[in-house]
């Protein structure tokens, strides 16, 4: 369809006056060439909070750096991108109660790995969609993702049960000083284990290792088909074999049901990938893993310095 030749500066006015008549209006084409990742920060700032009942929002993504696209940009465009990768992830880091590490991946299921906690679940989003631009519009190619919660454990010692435990172990009875001396302590202990699970504080520990998990329904292993009781029962299990791996691996379990494609996320952290390993296998042998646990694909990386994580990947 041809232009029309006459009348132009008519319908220039005219569409100022009337944008929605068609084209744009000067402040209207700034915006437009604006840049985006700006524009998608300055529509988070503006979003009402959409903070959780209780815990955290967990994204973990990984990204591929498409190398064609990145070769031909020119050196000081490359500075630049490093520069607002850099501004990015510092920015977010600055944001209260959120926290963001970042990860050369061991294999080439992806380059770049990022995680990311914060109450807010429009700066979870706003997060990813300036993470993927923030190099250039074709340079990161997400490659995966998972989305989860921070969430507290059903399977916990009830105040009761520890009660019950310590005059049976001990001999204290309940209201004697040596009982409520030992209440505290379980006390202390459980509101240190809750706020690492829900509010945790993640480690920068070097090698991290995430995958998802869920609980099988079929086969005559149907999870969510057992009593409580017994399925507090293997748990406890699975918890004394992680015991045995403190201080040697941090583990974050994340809830997923109805998030993503699985009903948990798992993130471990270690000095040692040796210590990953470990924990997975003999936590294998569980009865609560050998007969209900799924697992999907494991992703290692290794927690570096922006700095450094950029010359690892070789940009």
């Amino acid at each position: 369809m041809g232009r029309r030749s006459g009348g132009t500066s008519n319908t220039v006015a005219e569409r100022r006056r009337h944008p929605e008549r068609g084209g744009e209006s000067p402040q209207t084409k700034n915006k437009a060439v604006s840049d985006p990742v700006s524009l998608s920060k300055t529509a988070a700032v503006k979003a009402p909070a959409l903070v959780p009942q209780e815990g955290w929002h967990v994204l973990h993504l990984f990204y591929r750096i498409e190398r064609s696209q990145w070769e031909a940009m020119g050196r000081d465009e490359q500075m630049r991108a490093k520069t607002k990768l850099t501004k990015l992830v510092q920015e977010y880091r600055a944001m209260p109660q959120t926290q963001v590490l970042h990860f050369s991946m061991v294999s080439p299921k992806a380059d770049l790995g990022f995680m990311l906690l914060t109450p807010d679940l429009n700066t979870a989003n706003a997060f990813e969609k300036r993470l993927t631009l923030a190099m250039g519009a074709d340079v990161l190619s997400p490659v995966y993702s998972y989305f989860s919660m921070t969430e507290w454990t059903e399977y916990s010692t009830t105040e009761e049960e520890q009660g019950a435990k310590i005059t049976a172990e001990k001999g204290f009875a309940a209201g004697t000083a040596e009982f409520e001396a030992e209440m505290a302590v379980f006390h202390q202990h459980m509101s240190k284990y809750r706020q690492d699970r829900v509010y945790p504080n993640m480690p920068d520990w070097p090698v991290f290792c995430f995958y998802g998990m869920s609980k099988r329904r079929n086969d005559g292993n149907n999870w969510y088909a057992l009593p409580f009781a017994e399925r507090r029962k293997l748990m406890g299990g699975h918890a004394i074999t992680g015991r045995k791996y403190h201080g040697k691996v941090r583990q974050l379990i994340t809830g997923s049901t109805g998030l993503d494609e699985y009903e948990w996320g798992v993130t471990l952290f270690a000095h040692d990938t040796y210590q990953i390993k470990a924990i997975v296998y003999e936590m294998r042998f569980d009865e609560v893993s050998a007969r209900f646990a799924e697992f999907g694909d494991f992703l290692i990386g290794i927690q570096l310095p922006l700095d450094e994580l950029f010359r690892r990947v070789c940009i």
